[in-house]
């Protein structure tokens, strides 16, 4: 039976609070058949569940697409809440019924709807403050309640709370953006938590991002303002059809809150004998209670939410308690982590707790904190004493595996104590497992790099005194991250934020939002705020990225004036407008052939920055096609084709000698398509050179270890590419594995063979950047990719590459159509491999080393390495010989 199934809007199911009044509507299709395609599809939108009354249809319109298919009809109003239904027609004659209706709701759409006033606990003189607050207003209201949503944002973090409950399961609230030109406000359906009578909304606030300690090595405070700030907007629809609106005013009151101290970077003190019971009820005096402080402020720079919700996640508890050496008490969670720890305590009044939070323990067993710098990651709790008491952190996270109980009454149990995950609430996509355990364990270390990293924005570690949107480590780590989670609703919301804080002249800062600009003068390896070659390159690189795997042209449309500022300003300081050889550059970032002592790999920054440029505009240029803008499609075309000229001229020797001897000038050249045919088996017999005098191991950095596999793999080394991906002693990513690693770690070397670290200025154990080469993995190893002509897998690359010993292979991966799997096994002489594509798809299917003709009753024709077919929506299973065992 034919059915549209699984609708979402905006990529969310049943969303409340979208952002557009054009949002996009995408459903997958189930039928009981195989090779079906959509060819027409037939939305219907209306206010009333039952859609007696359309407000948009779009009868019956052909088309195959059915991913983010654009809403057609009458802009949509604000506060309302919306439904509709789709079926849709096959190429086999099927028409479906309609689907079962799903909803979404509009935010308020208009920055002129807000009545609400930004209003502070703070005087203008809290900029040193690290202290939370509380406000709060209580109200009556009268009448029938049909439905009640409350709009609310702040400066710094908030929580909450509606006539004694927690409103909402989001946290870390509203995120992180670029305070100045954005801040993000969220929607609550409230309609449970009120009553007729008085009622009470109460916050609490603390300084989080917006005032906080951030960048700790350049003790930048206050960057967006000094003092914090609610906003609240409550409106009451009754059942006759009015509407009631409580707002943030100065008929507020404001009090100090139980939170005395509140640093992301540092942690928290509660103090519980401070608590006001019943503060959040109907009822409570307040008497001690001031009033609040009008904050003055644009609400234009007020936008709905427009990522993804932080939430808790996975919980975890203790593996085990024990005694290090030093005599500290430490609790193994098993797991490394961003998040926070939920105790239960019992004692009396003043007793206190005192928990620190740390990755690893050094090599004498014990709990390490230097690699933190100036971060304390401490919790304290002051108990009141009455009773059993539960703890949970309210305004900063952590990013640990252990912790140290350096104060707690009574007896410590494993069983009072549980780790909580903290990350924005991403839909899981792939999954890869196969024969070989470590590199199983490898992808979980991926993946939880990955969850751990991005909160809210795409960090590079979650514990020091940093945890930064860094562009560098976002831009490398995109493939292998839009493999894990589905990825294109979050980098939305944080290239909203790049575009904003890219400079007039095209220069993208380091970090985003950016935090950085007094950088220079105050750190001596940086000379330059902005702009430097492969960070900046992720105004490119990561629009092109959501393209591809998710088929978000409009995405890629919002960003374009974005991803050309960044190249046009290359061409304006670059030699003659092909040569980037001018500004600072992080380059190869701490590969290992740096000079000792330095983060700065050897591979010249004017090969890195030209390599980056030339890839960089072959993408802008296929954008640009692809969005219908002819004229620079041709320009950026032939500019990508005169940058290559120019790099041969510069980095190749007339005969064709590479001029920079490093592997990562050898492989960037030959990924992004640099190297003149005549001279590429020449520099393919470097790299492999290259390797072999290290033993055939990297000394690669940020730029080059993504793509060292793949160049080998499709230059006719996929055993070179096997041994290095399953290499175990030092450097290597199962070395990683090997000493227990659960996260990727920024060096290759973070824990050294005899147990010592790296430095612990720089050496954080939850780091993502050389897990992208789990993109390899999933594509090579698993077999599966999209095909950038028909992206979001609407035709999905199927090519697996067996090796390495690996005798069994699966990946799954949950696309915008369904799920599409791939599972190889060797066995007994023969291959099978199995597909399952889903409908609405095709996939270009190679099966290695096998012969045409048929197999499986599909024909195969004859491809490079094996034979080729293509296959429409159902499951295969293909069995033949095969020579060698991996």
């Amino acid at each position: 039976m034919l059915q549209a199934i699984d609708l979402c809007c905006e990529y969310r199911t049943n969303p409340l609070g979208i952002f557009t009044a054009k949002p996009r509507l995408s459903w997958k299709i189930e039928s009981d058949r195989r090779d079906v395609v959509q060819t027409a599809y037939s939305i219907e939108v209306g206010t009333d569940k039952t859609l007696e009354t359309s407000l948009w249809q779009s009868g019956k319109t052909v088309s195959r697409q059915s991913l983010l298919v654009s809403y057609g009809g009458a802009p949509l109003a604000s506060s309302t809440p919306y439904f509709w239904r789709v079926k849709v027609w096959d190429n086999q004659g099927g028409e479906s019924p309609w689907s079962e209706t799903a909803c979404f709701e509009t935010a308020m759409l208009q920055s002129d709807e807000w009545k609400a006033l930004f209003i502070s606990a703070e005087d203008e003189n809290a900029g040193a403050s690290s202290a939370g607050t509380l406000l709060r207003k209580e109200f009556a209201l009268s009448g029938e309640i049909r439905s009640a949503r409350l709009y609310a944002s702040a400066k710094g973090i908030y929580e909450v709370r509606c006539n004694g409950s927690r409103v909402g399961d989001q946290v870390l609230t509203p995120g992180w953006t670029e305070y100045k030109n954005r801040l993000l406000f969220q929607t609550y359906d409230v309609t449970g938590l009120l009553t007729g009578g008085n009622n009470v909304l109460a916050f609490l606030v603390g300084p989080g991002w917006y005032k906080g300690d951030l960048a700790g090595w350049l003790g930048r405070r206050n960057v967006f303002g000094a003092r914090t700030a609610i906003i609240a907007q409550l409106r009451v629809e009754y059942a006759d059809g009015s509407v009631e609106l409580v707002v943030s005013d100065e008929d507020w009151k404001c009090a100090p809150a139980p939170l005395a101290y509140a640093e992301l970077y540092n942690g928290e003190i509660w103090d519980a004998r401070l608590e006001q019971q019943g503060w959040d009820k109907p009822g409570f005096s307040g008497a001690s209670w001031k009033p609040v402080y009008i904050e003055g402020g644009d609400r234009g720079m007020l936008q709905p939410q427009d990522g993804l919700p932080i939430r808790e996640q996975e919980r975890f508890k203790p593996v085990s308690l024990f005694t290090t050496p030093a005599g500290e008490r430490v609790i193994d969670f098993g797991q490394n982590i961003s998040g926070w720890v939920r105790f239960t305590v019992q004692g009396k009044a003043g007793d206190r707790v005192r928990i620190r939070h740390a990755e690893i323990l050094d090599a004498a067993g014990n709990f390490y904190t230097e690699n933190l710098r100036r971060a304390k990651q401490t919790i304290e709790y002051i108990l009141r004493g009455d009773g059993p008491e539960s703890y949970v952190p309210h305004c900063s996270f952590q990013g640990f595996r252990y912790i140290a109980i350096d104060e707690y009454p009574g007896t410590v149990s494993k069983d009072n104590f549980e780790a909580v995950a903290v990350y924005s609430d991403m839909r899981p996509a792939g999954d890869f497992h196969c024969s070989n355990p470590k590199i199983n364990q490898f992808i979980s270390n991926v993946r939880w790099s990955m969850k751990d990293n991005f909160v809210d924005i795409p960090t590079d570690c979650p514990q020091r005194d940093e945890r930064l949107g860094w562009t560098g480590d976002a831009e490398i780590f995109v493939r292998a991250a839009s493999y894990l989670m589905e990825t294109a609703p979050f980098f939305r919301k944080w290239l909203r934020d790049l575009a904003i804080s890219q400079l007039p002249d095209g220069q993208v800062p380091h970090v985003v939002p950016d935090v950085l600009e007094n950088i220079v003068g105050h750190d001596e390896r940086v000379t330059q705020a902005a702009g430097a070659t492969a960070w900046a390159d992720a105004a490119v690189i990561i629009p092109w990225t959501m393209y591809v795997y998710f088929g978000d042209r409009d995405l890629l449309a919002e960003q374009y004036p974005s991803m050309k500022k960044w190249v046009e300003y290359i061409r304006s300081v670059a030699q003659d407008g092909l040569l980037f050889n001018v500004g600072f550059h992080f380059g190869d970032w701490v590969a290992l052939d740096a000079k000792e002592g330095s983060y700065f790999g050897a591979t010249p920054n004017d090969l890195t920055a030209t390599a980056f440029y030339a890839y960089s505009t072959s993408l802008l240029a296929f954008c640009a096609k692809v969005l219908g803008h002819e004229e620079d499609a041709k320009k950026y075309a032939k500019l990508r084709e005169d940058i290559g000229e120019i790099y041969r001229k510069e980095f190749f020797t007339p005969m064709g000698r590479i001029a920079a001897r490093t592997q990562t000038a050898c492989i960037l050249s030959l990924i992004f398509d640099l190297v003149p045919e005549v001279y590429k088996q020449r520099t393919v017999d470097t790299l492999v050179a290259l390797l072999a005098e290290q033993n055939n191991h990297l000394t690669t950095g940020f730029v080059g270890t993504p793509f060292v596999c793949k160049v080998l793999a499709d230059n006719g080394h996929l055993d070179l590419a096997y041994e290095l991906l399953l290499k175990e002693d030092f450097p290597s990513w199962l070395y990683q594995v090997t000493k227990g690693a659960t996260t990727i770690w920024e060096h290759w070397d973070g824990l050294k063979p005899d147990g010592t670290m790296w430095s612990p200025d720089m050496n954080s154990f939850n780091h993502y950047a050389y897990g992208a080469i789990s993109d390899w993995v999933f594509s090579a190893v698993g077999g599966l990719d999209t095909d950038r002509e028909r992206t979001g897998f609407a035709r999905s690359i199927i090519r697996p590459c067996p090796g390495g010993g690996i005798t069994l292979a699966e990946t799954k991966y949950e696309s915008g159509y369904g799920m599409i799997a791939v599972r190889w096994e060797l066995a007994g002489g023969k291959i099978s491999v199995s597909v399952t594509v889903p409908h609405n798809t095709d996939a270009e299917l190679t099966l290695p080393k096998a012969a045409p003709g048929t197999i499986g009753g599909v024909v195969f024709s004859p491809a490079e390495c094996g034979a080729r077919a293509i296959l429409g929506s159902g499951s295969y299973v293909f069995e033949y010989p095969w020579g060698e065992q991996g």
